[in-house]
């Protein structure tokens, strides 16, 4: 019988693993680029064709398309600021200048270099800690999670540029349009003003694509002909001092990235935010403002959301409670070839647990790989003249948003978030906090029910509950901490005390 370490060399070794698993992070990678399509999407589809193969063979080609899917996302956030991903929109805020400042190639580069660290980083902690990290993860219960989507909403507002009155309208608002539709728990309808289109309530992907994408085309019809960038392609790979300087934010980031993903629900999209907001509140020189092509603003989210793959996979393989949507369709795919998910996987299969290690960190390297042989391609993209090149955003959008579910409603909808983005933008209201607000709405509502009811719907035992148990202290003081950083009174105490 083969041994642990036998097993995690298979896939390099094993030629059909080992192509399986490029392919699908070459694929995956080109999934996430384009709006609408998403990995979890993919992924699913994958169930279906690989039915009949072996498990080995399944799991190398969605691990593939998983990672590389991940990291996708980031490529058209940076270039058309559309991200192809949830776990892309913060890569954006700073990807994006730094295109239009003729660094996409630079931005790119780095994005995935990071990333390939964090994949690594995630893989690494999935390997020593996933029993001790899935345990921690455990003690999340409806009060954390509420916490932590509170804390989510009190990050968000710090992407609005120049106001944070307005970043928090704008994300407050993605909050109620993320209650239109059927109530989580009495199944009633809200918000739906007898319309049955509302029933289903509104899908925070064509919110994304419509807010990002349509607005963008907007407003660059607005602003007539411009002459397309030249983009710098001599530095695509980040030197050695680059990386080392920049080591510590990676590393942090994609800690972060894995403690976030292995909480059950929550993904990279979140693991992201959070990275970019500590990289924002941490960072004392930054190589430019955040927000106007800092690098550090495209390494912290790429580095988290890609070791939050590591971390989605700490409580799916030893307790069988999938972290994020791709993971709990991997769970079928175990579950279909006759697995059962949890703690006995580790005992009875140990080895299904290193095929996986070894395909993640082979997609991580071909993830890194693929970018950079392909880089001047993508390039030519943002070269194209923009009379040229946003009828095809439009078109992308259109196409994209219709493949979710085939319905045409969705495009409206987001045609309707693309008008709605725009006079945002015009007005200086950041269109990020609205998607996340859409995201993070079902989170804090639920939850908030579910502790409520465990608090015999006594608001005070409720707030009680909030300071009663060490994770939940520990998330009330941080949130405390935030609510009074961003309103300037800490400074205030800090300016007081000195001069006293």
């Amino acid at each position: 019988m083969l041994g642990n370490w036998e097993y995690l060399l298979m896939p390099f070794v094993n030629l059909k693993l080992l192509f399986l698993t490029v392919f699908g992070a070459f694929a995956g990678m080109w999934v996430g680029a384009i709006p609408g399509l998403s990995v979890t999407m993919a992924t699913s589809l994958l169930i279906s064709f690989t039915f009949s193969w072996d498990l080995y063979s399944a799991l190398a080609l969605m691990c593939g398309v998983y990672m590389g899917g991940v990291y996708g996302g980031s490529l058209t956030a940076i270039l058309i600021n559309i991200p192809g991903a949830p776990a892309a929109i913060a890569t954006s805020f700073d990807g994006y200048p730094l295109a239009q400042r003729g660094e996409a190639g630079r931005a790119i580069g780095l994005a995935a270099t990071t990333s390939l660290f964090g994949g690594l980083i995630g893989v690494l902690i999935l390997v020593l800690a996933g029993p001790i990290v899935s345990k921690f993860a455990l003690g999340f219960g409806p009060r954390e999670y509420f916490l932590l989507g509170i804390m989510g909403i009190l990050l968000i507002t710090g992407m609005g540029q120049g106001s944070m009155i307005k970043g928090i309208i704008a994300g407050l608002f993605g909050v109620l349009l993320s209650m239109v539709g059927l109530d989580p728990s009495t199944g009633e309808l809200r918000y739906t003003f007898g319309t049955v289109y509302l029933m289903q309530g509104i899908n925070f992907i064509p919110a994304m694509i419509g807010l990002f994408g349509i607005s963008e085309a907007l407003l660059q019809v607005r602003g007539g002909p411009s002459k397309a960038v030249k983009q710098v392609v001599d530095k695509i790979v980040p030197d050695l001092k680059m990386v080392l300087r920049y080591l510590p934010l990676t590393i942090r980031s994609s800690l972060i990235g894995v403690w976030i993903g292995a909480l059950p629900g929550t993904g990279g999209d979140v693991a992201a935010l959070v990275a970019y907001d500590n990289a924002k509140r941490t960072v004392k020189n930054p190589s430019r403002p955040f927000g106007e092509g800092a690098y550090e603003g495209v390494i912290a989210p790429e580095s988290a959301n890609n070791a939050a793959i590591g971390g989605a996979f700490i409580p799916m393989l030893t307790l069988g409670i999938p972290g994020d949507a791709v993971t709990a369709i991997i769970i079928g795919a175990l579950f279909i070839h006759g697995l059962k998910p949890g703690p006995l996987l580790m005992i009875e299969t140990p080895q299904v647990f290193w095929v996986i290690v070894g395909c993640l960190i082979i997609s991580a390297f071909a993830m890194l790989l693929l970018v950079l042989s392909t880089l001047r391609f993508f390039l030519k993209l943002i070269e194209i003249p923009r009379n040229v090149l946003m009828p095809m955003i439009v078109m992308l959008s259109v196409i994209g948003t219709y493949a979710i579910q085939n319905s045409i409603v969705d495009v409206y909808w987001m045609l309707g978030f693309g008008i709605l983005g725009y006079f945002m933008r015009l007005y200086g209201y950041a269109v990020g906090p609205m998607v996340l607000g859409i995201i993070l709405g079902p989170i804090i509502e639920t939850n908030f029910r579910r502790g409520m009811q465990l608090a015999e719907n006594n608001p005070l035992a409720f707030i009680a509950d909030l300071f009663s148990h060490p994770i939940s202290l520990v998330l009330s003081i941080a949130i405390i901490y935030m609510i009074i950083s961003q309103m300037g009174l800490l400074k205030r105490m800090k300016k007081k005390g000195g001069v006293a």
